[in-house]
C-alpha cells in the first residue's frame, strides 16, 4: 500500500461485522452493527508542535484499536475499505 496518513491521522482496516448472533441467528447485511474495531495499517508522523517537531503517536502499525461508531472517513484503496481518522478519535487499544 502506498498511502501514508498526514500529521496525527491513522489508516485503519475495519474488522468485519458479525454475521451471527451469540444465539446462532444469522444476520442480514441490513441488521449488522457497524464494527467499531480494526487494525492500524499506517500512521502519520504525529501532530506538529509549535516548536516544529512532531508529537509521538501512541499507536503503531499492527495495533488493534477501538473507535467511535461514526468517527473517521471511509476510503477505498486498492479495492479494499479503510477508515482514516485522527489519533484523538480512537477510544482505546487492545493489549496483547
Amino acid at each position: 500500500m502506498n498511502v501514508r496518513p498526514l500529521d496525527d491521522r491513522i489508516l485503519i482496516e475495519v474488522s468485519e461485522a458479525e454475521e451471527m448472533t451469540a444465539g446462532g441467528i444469522v444476520l442480514p447485511d441490513t441488521a449488522k452493527d457497524k464494527p467499531q474495531e480494526g487494525v492500524v495499517r499506517a500512521v502519520g508522523t504525529g501532530k506538529t508542535l509549535k516548536s516544529g517537531g512532531h508529537a509521538p503517536m501512541s499507536v503503531q502499525e499492527g495495533d488493534k484499536v477501538l473507535f467511535g461508531k461514526y468517527s473517521g472517513s471511509d476510503v477505498k484503496i486498492d479495492d479494499a475499505e479503510y477508515k482514516i481518522m485522527r489519533e484523538s478519535d480512537l477510544l482505546g487499544k487492545f493489549l496483547d
